[in-house]
């Protein structure tokens, strides 16, 4: 990656759920010069394109519609099965789902959500959006998107079918998913940003119970569920499995025309060991 010839401070972004606490552990003390900053996902990527960021925690769908956008971290947001916090509640049987509401929230979970109905069903439903912070209940279509910490608490009583969207790739792929990782936008300068973004994640893993005992009663979780959340059902390593399932979820989206066609993934020195 070109240096940047600016001295100004390094502008990261990382996302405010839950699930990221363990990635930004400590991230402040180890880049005390950076300005870091907090925000939804969708947004976080809107920033880095804008070049209001200079690095972001942002969705994968993201990464593959601009080629020139680097991974700069072995650390990341994936799974290797349920996910807790991606959910599609649905009203009917998954194979009748004519229309659905998706939270704005992540493109990336909208990406999976949409394949994993065609490839399941043949589905490509009626898509309606699902404001940031509206009721579920409030919608009329089939099913519903939910992510995030919400997702976690979802009114099941209303939908009788919920796929753990999590899951559902992991049993269908055979692979993990990964839902948004550390990324660069083109000649920026990293500073050793990449370092310590990796420190960060292995100090995060290190605390997870005392990160799960700080943020249980801000998601309406107990700390042992909380702390169950963020070792059992994250995973946070950039792995060749990781690699592998991020590699076939572009070529899924991308002949869903969710992706541009054609990108070479690259993941150059950023694997977990």
């Amino acid at each position: 990656m070109s240096a940047s010839t600016t001295d100004e401070r390094l502008r990261i972004g990382a996302v405010s759920y839950l699930n990221t606490k363990p990635l930004v552990y400590g991230l402040e003390e180890l880049l005390p010069d950076a300005e870091i900053s907090f925000d939804l996902p969708s947004r976080l990527a809107s920033k880095l394109a804008d070049r209001q960021l200079d690095v972001a925690l942002i969705p994968s769908i993201e990464f593959f519609n601009d080629p020139n956008y680097s991974i700069v971290s072995d650390a990341c947001i994936g799974c290797r099965g349920p996910v807790l916090s991606v959910k599609l509640l649905s009203r009917v049987p998954f194979a009748s789902i004519r229309s659905v509401a998706l939270d704005e929230g992540s493109r990336t979970s909208i990406a999976l959500s949409r394949i994993l109905l065609h490839e399941r069903f043949g589905l490509q439903p009626e898509r309606q959006p699902l404001a940031i912070g509206s009721d579920p209940l409030a919608t009329s279509t089939d099913a519903v998107l939910l992510i995030g910490d919400r997702a976690i608490h979802p009114p099941e009583e209303h939908f009788p079918f919920v796929w753990d969207l999590g899951d559902e790739w992991c049993k269908w792929s055979e692979l993990s998913f990964v839902f948004a990782m550390w990324v660069a936008r083109p000649g920026v300068n990293l500073r050793g940003v990449d370092v310590a973004l990796s420190e960060a994640r292995d100090r995060g893993v290190a605390h997870l119970e005392e990160i799960a005992r700080d943020e249980a009663a801000a998601v309406q979780l107990s700390p042992e569920a909380c702390l169950s959340y963020l070792r059992d059902n994250l995973y946070f390593f950039l792995g060749l499995r990781e690699q592998r399932g991020l590699g076939l979820y572009y070529e899924h989206a991308a002949k869903l025309g969710l992706a541009r066609q054609g990108l070479d993934l690259r993941f150059d020195d950023c694997t977990a060991t």
